[in-house]
C-alpha cells in the first residue's frame, strides 16, 4: 500500500512524503518548458541525518536527469547513503542520452525512494521499480499520484498513444466572440492574458493554424512576449499552404485528416500541440473529438450582436442534449480577464 493510501492522515510520515512530493512537483513545473521530448520531472533528496534538502529537475534533452542532478549535490555533500529520493516519475533503468538514473541510485546508497507514478514508457513501465527493489531499495508509490498524472498528461497521452496532447487557445468576449466583423482581434485581452498565452507556447512543442489565418492575420507563433523566455521555439505547423511572405515560415505545412496530422507531429516529438485558430480549425478539432483541454481568455467585453466573430465555425449541436460538457480544471484571473481551463 502507496503512503498516500494508508489510513490515518496524521501519519507524520504520510504528511513527510506528502510535503516532499509537492516540492517536486514544484520542481518539475519549471522544468515544464525545456525538456520534451522527455518528461518533466522534479526531484527531492532528503538526508536521512536531516538537514537541508537536495533538489533537482529534468535538464534539456542530453542533460541530467531530475534524480541525478539531486543525487550529484547529496553524493558531494556526503549525504546520499541512507537517504530518501522523491521523484515525481519513475526512475529509468535503461540506457538512453544518460546512464540509468537507477544505477546512480544504488551506487550513491539511497535507502528509500519515493514514486508518483509509474513511467508508462516501454522502456521503463515498471522495471525502474523492480530494479531499485531487488537492490534492497524500498519503494514507495502513489504519492501525490493524481497531481504528478495532471503535471505529465501531455508526456502520458504522448508514450500510451503516441499522439500529442491537444490544448485548444481561444481569447474571447464574455458574449463568446473572438473579433469584430472586419476581423481585428488585437487586442481582446490584457497583457497579463497574453503573456499567459506565451507561457502556454512555451510549454508547447507544435502551434497549429489554419492557412485561413496566415493569410488574414499573418501571425509569427512564436515565444515572444516580455518576461516570458523562450529557451526554445515551438514547431510552426499551417492546415494548408502558408504565402510565401508569411512570417510563419519556415512552417510544416500539413493536409488531410486531423488525426492522421496528430499521428505525425508525434514521431516528431510534439507532446504537446497548441491549436490557435481560427475558427474553422478550432470547430473541426472539437468536432473530430481531438482536444484534450481548452484554455479560454476571457475579456470583460462585448461584442454586442450575432455578426462578430464566433470561437466556432460551423454545425454545432442539434439541441442540448447534444452539448459538450467538460470539467473546469481551472480559472484564475490575470489583470481584468479570467483564464479558464476545462477538460473532459
Amino acid at each position: 500500500m502507496s503512503p498516500s493510501e494508508r489510513p490515518g492522515s496524521g501519519d507524520p510520515e504520510v504528511a513527510r512524503d506528502i510535503a516532499w512530493m509537492t516540492r517536486a512537483v514544484e520542481l518539475a513545473a519549471l522544468a515544464r518548458p525545456l525538456t520534451a521530448p522527455n518528461p518533466w520531472v522534479g526531484a527531492v533528496v532528503v538526508p536521512a541525518a536531516g538537514g537541508a534538502p537536495f533538489e533537482g529537475m529534468t535538464a534539456p534533452p542530453g542533460g541530467e536527469h531530475a534524480e541525478v542532478s539531486a543525487l550529484n549535490q547529496a553524493v558531494t555533500a556526503g549525504a546520499a547513503a541512507g537517504a530518501t529520493l522523491y521523484s515525481t516519475l519513475e526512475p529509468c533503468s535503461h540506457h538512453g542520452r544518460t546512464p540509468p538514473c537507477v544505477e546512480a541510485i544504488v551506487a550513491a546508497g539511497v535507502s528509500r525512494v519515493v514514486v508518483g507514478i509509474v513511467d508508462p514508457d516501454e522502456q521503463v513501465r515498471g522495471r525502474g521499480i523492480a530494479a531499485l527493489e531487488r537492490a534492497g531499495i524500498e519503494v514507495s508509490l502513489g504519492v501525490r499520484a493524481d497531481a504528478v498524472a495532471e503535471q505529465l498528461a501531455p508526456y502520458l497521452k504522448h508514450r500510451r498513444t503516441g499522439r500529442p496532447w491537444v490544448v485548444l487557445k481561444m481569447a474571447l468576449t464574455l458574449d463568446g466572440r473572438t473579433a469584430p466583423p472586419d476581423g481585428t482581434s488585437r487586442w481582446i485581452t490584457g497583457d497579463a492574458a497574453r503573456a499567459d498565452a506565451h507561457r502556454l507556447r512555451a510549454c508547447s512543442d507544435a502551434i497549429v493554424v489554419g492557412a485561413g489565418t496566415v493569410r488574414a492575420d499573418d501571425p509569427a507563433l512564436t515565444v515572444r512576449h516580455d518576461g516570458v523566455d523562450a529557451e526554445r521555439q515551438p514547431m510552426r505547423v499551417v492546415l494548408g499552404a502558408a504565402p510565401a511572405w508569411a512570417r510563419v515560415r519556415p512552417a510544416l505545412e500539413l493536409e488531410g485528416e486531423l488525426a492522421g496530422i496528430l499521428d505525425e507531429l508525434g514521431p516528431r516529438g510534439a507532446l504537446q500541440v497548441l491549436v490557435e485558430g481560427g475558427a474553422r480549425v478550432a470547430h473541426d478539432f472539437h468536432e473530430a473529438g481531438l482536444v484534450d483541454r481548452y484554455v479560454f481568455y476571457l475579456a470583460p467585453a462585448l461584442a454586442g450582436g450575432d455578426d462578430s466573430r464566433p470561437v466556432f465555425a460551423g454545425p454545432g449541436a442539434g439541441d442540448i442534449g447534444g452539448f459538450w460538457r467538460g470539467r473546469l480544471v481551472s480559472v484564475e484571473r490575470l489583470g481584468d480577464d479570467l483564464r479558464v481551463e476545462v477538460g473532459a
